[in-house]
């Protein structure tokens, strides 16, 4: 009996413990077969439909969470299990990342996540977002007006510190992340280049007093404020900030304010109905071509240009400049581009006409420098007496470049034209000088007022064509040549001019010119006998009566149009005394 017993408590042990999973069985079984409510919200659905099937698995599935978790609470050996558990997965998922060298997680930089990547993988994703992601805002009081990659601020990451810090955080990055700051280079020569660069969008000079057309009346309108790019400014803050900047992707752009001179345009509103009243013509005159241009001006138009000064009305240049802009490209038709009116000569010349009240502004075309390709059998000297250039003006902006050392097809640089021509051309009188024909004609207002023969230069000292411009006058002038030196070179003699008015420079110091009798180092006079052939060295000689009649009618200034066969005429009245016959 002894020896039963205890069978008898296990057999009942047993028992119990059947008859437990039998009435735990039925209860599970009960709870599957309740009917369950349908997901009528709309916002979430089984991912395999309303079967009971499935519904009972899930019902299973919470029954065994619930089941496992009051185990784990009730039963402090089971808990120490599962946290053991836990806590040896989390161990050794973090030996794993030690072992392999990679980052931890939560771990970013730049918006870019770097968990569980090298520190060789961390650099090269966050050089390539670098380039093709991050973004930086310029703002201005809180509004973007442009967005670009940071390089365009001379602003580089170094991926590979970056990544290094990345992978020094460690832990940090659990569990509520972290953003590690990253290492950038900053060239400031590149971020100052790219934002003066931009102060042309930006700026906005302040708006003076001004006036404008309306219903056929001025209209005064006050003056506002500008603005200015601060690029030092910018700069400095960028430069404290650079990191902080980048991982907020944006750089707030300080600018200046500009305030007007003028805000008020009524003390000059009367003044600029007076101008506005009376026709306005811009005269524009091309010394070289003889060509003269009028471009009237409409009111609506005029009164745009006009701003109140302190003292008085003056030019809006910021409305002015692009109508000679709009002017500069109907002076050139073939397309070449050299002619323009200069912008700082016609605001000066505008300027001048307000202040006098005048009607008409008078503009000089300018030229541009050219270049010349060399022909078969050009040299130096041959260019210049086709360009009408003086050959060391040729020689100047080229360099020292050997002139006499030329090839067919060679381009050289050929100054402006306004280089014979230093003073304001006269557009109602001009010269022209025929060398072929040793011929002088003298126009003013288009007729001819002067005619007569004179002589140029010989074949050793020739006068040069092209198109100069009365530059002197002297009623006495001297000369002299090396072949009126005595043997050893030390003496030379001199010659003296009546009525000489200075045209060009053969060079510095050496001028040619107009003149009349010369009185000869032997004290023989040149006079009207030798004129009708080339016999001075370089000047045109006329006979002494009329040199004195050119002296007292050519101005300083006066265009001189010197023509050969070398350099034709370009003007209309250089092809018109072209045609005068000496006899």
């Amino acid at each position: 009996m002894d020896a039963q017993q205890p069978r008898r408590k296990q057999s009942n042990s047993a028992r119990e413990r059947q008859t437990a999973r039998q009435r735990k069985h039925q209860t599970m079984a009960t709870k599957i077969e309740e009917p369950q409510p349908k997901n009528t919200t709309g916002r979430f659905s089984l991912p395999f439909g309303e079967s009971t099937r499935w519904q009972q698995f899930i019902e299973l599935a919470k029954i065994i969470a619930q089941d496992a978790r009051w185990h784990i609470t009730h039963n402090p050996i089971v808990m120490r299990g599962a946290a053991g558990i836990v806590i040896g997965i989390f161990g050794l998922l973090m030996v794993s990342y030690l072992l392999s060298g990679k980052i931890f997680p939560g771990i970013q930089s730049v918006g870019v996540g770097l968990a569980g990547l090298s520190q060789e993988d961390a650099a090269e994703k966050l050089a390539t977002a670098w380039m093709d992601e991050i973004k930086i805002d310029l703002v201005i009081d809180g509004e973007t007006v442009q967005s670009i990659h940071p390089t365009d601020l001379g602003l580089r990451i170094n991926a590979a510190e970056t990544a290094k810090q990345a992978r020094s955080a460690g832990l940090t990055g659990i569990p509520f992340g972290n953003e590690i700051v990253p290492i950038v280079d900053f060239d400031y020569l590149t971020a100052q280049t790219y934002l003066l660069d931009m102060t042309e969008t930006l700026n906005e000079v302040p708006f003076n007093a001004g006036y404008e057309w309306r219903s056929g009346q001025i209209v005064g309108m006050d003056g506002t404020n500008g603005q200015s790019l601060d690029v030092t400014l910018t700069l400095d803050q960028l430069g404290l900030d650079i990191a902080q900047i980048v991982q907020r992707g944006q750089l707030d752009l300080l600018m200046t304010t500009l305030r007007p001179d003028v805000t008020d345009p009524t003390p000059f509103l009367d003044e600029a109905q007076a101008l506005a009243s009376q026709p306005l013509s811009l005269l524009g005159y091309d010394p070289f071509y003889n060509q003269h241009f009028t471009w009237p001006i409409e009111p609506e138009i005029f009164v745009g240009w006009l701003e109140a000064g302190p003292t008085s009305l003056t030019l809006r240049e910021e409305a002015f400049l692009p109508y000679i802009d709009a002017l500069n490209a109907t002076l050139n038709t073939e397309g070449d581009n050299l002619r323009y009116l200069s912008p700082d000569e016609t605001m000066e010349s505008l300027r001048g006409a307000l202040s006098q009240r005048q009607s008409e502004v008078n503009f000089r075309v300018r030229y541009r420098p050219t270049t010349y390709e060399v022909q078969s059998g050009d040299s130096g000297y041959e260019i210049a007496r086709k360009t009408g250039i003086p050959y060391y003006l040729i020689e100047q902006i080229n360099n020292g470049r050997d002139m006499n050392v030329l090839s067919p097809g060679d381009l050289i640089q050929i100054p402006s034209r306004d280089v014979t021509m230093q003073f304001d051309p006269l557009p109602n009188k001009r010269i022209v000088v025929n060398l072929d024909t040793q011929w002088m004609v003298a126009y003013e207002d288009g007729q001819e007022v002067l005619s007569w023969s004179i002589s140029s230069g010989v074949s050793n000292a020739p006068t040069s064509p092209g198109i100069f411009q009365i530059l002197s006058h002297d009623e006495k002038a001297y000369g002299s040549s090396n072949s009126l030196c005595d043997s050893a070179g030390v003496v030379c003699g001199q010659w003296e001019m009546n009525w000489f008015m200075g045209i060009y420079e053969v060079v510095p110091g050496l001028v040619n010119g107009f003149h009349g009798g010369v009185l000869l180092p032997n004290g023989n006079y040149l006079g009207g006998g030798n004129v009708g052939a080339p016999y001075t060295f370089g000047c045109v000689m006329s006979r002494d009566e009329q040199a004195l009649a050119l002296y007292d009618w050519a101005e300083i200034g006066t265009v001189v149009e010197i023509i050969a066969s070398e350099y034709p005429p370009i003007s209309d009245l250089g092809q018109l005394a072209a045609t005068h016959s000496s006899s």
